[in-house]
């Protein structure tokens, strides 16, 4: 069992409200989280604000978020509130994951198979995972280097990622990622792309000297990167590095 990639803070939300309050405001049916749910909670304008894991707890819900934008999410969540019947309690359980077969209490990652399970409050035995070596190849954006309040979930794969469902009704800045999915072509988003050289994340990309988007998470000879698709062929450069294509995400 190891540590997940950067520290995470568990929240749990209870009160009778605790289900509808968390199903008019999150990207995925809050239905789903008897198995561990991957969702979103986005701004009015459908840009990203927090991504999260949901887990039910008897009649409340756990809540695992990476602890850098806990405090703001909590914030928001409390803004949310108002006068339902909802507490927002800080837990002190860990988050554990690892990769192979889950341990008793685990849980699949919603996100991809090749994430490997979660758990929460179970013994961490030390192991250690390199996770962006693991998530990079998969295409899996990760809080605060790919996702980040600028982007748009669906550009970021969230549909291949299970984190949105576009049957379970409104949630804040559900119009916004509906019209992206069903009226228009997504022009920007994730891809995987190999890296011949060295450069660093936040380089920009550039095709035949115009910007093609802009390398993220690098891992070895693989990086993700946000691009525009009708630049993104060919080599394209990221300061004295050559960048190659290799998959799209959404």
């Amino acid at each position: 069992m190891a540590q997940p990639e950067q520290p995470r803070t568990v929240f749990r939300i209870s009160g009778a409200d605790a289900e509808t309050f968390l199903q008019n405001l999150v990207t995925q049916d809050v239905g789903k989280a008897d198995t561990l749910a991957y969702a979103a909670l986005l701004t009015p304008q459908g840009k990203y604000l927090a991504d999260f894991f949901l887990l039910r707890d008897g009649d409340a819900f756990l809540l695992d978020v990476a602890t850098a934008i806990a405090p703001g999410l909590a914030q928001r969540l409390m803004m949310y509130r108002l006068r339902a019947a909802v507490v927002i309690d800080e837990t002190d359980l860990a988050v554990v994951c690892g990769l192979g077969d889950a341990p008793d209490g685990a849980y699949a990652d919603p996100r991809s198979p090749a994430l490997g399970w979660r758990g929460y409050g179970l013994p961490d035995d030390g192991t250690t995972v390199d996770w962006p070596a693991v998530r990079v190849p998969a295409g899996i954006p990760e809080t605060g280097a790919e996702l980040t309040p600028d982007t748009y979930i669906l550009e970021m794969g969230f549909e291949a990622l299970n984190g949105v469902d576009f049957k379970k009704g409104c949630y804040v800045g559900q119009e916004v990622t509906a019209r992206m999915k069903h009226k228009t072509e997504l022009r920007k988003g994730l891809a995987v792309v190999a890296l011949t050289g060295s450069a660093e994340p936040g380089t920009e990309i550039s095709k035949d000297g115009k910007p093609a988007g802009t390398l993220h998470t690098v891992a070895g000879d693989r990086a993700l990167a946000y691009l525009r698709f009708d630049r993104a062929s060919g080599d394209l450069t990221a300061g004295d590095a050559t960048v190659t294509p290799v998959r799209n995400i959404p």
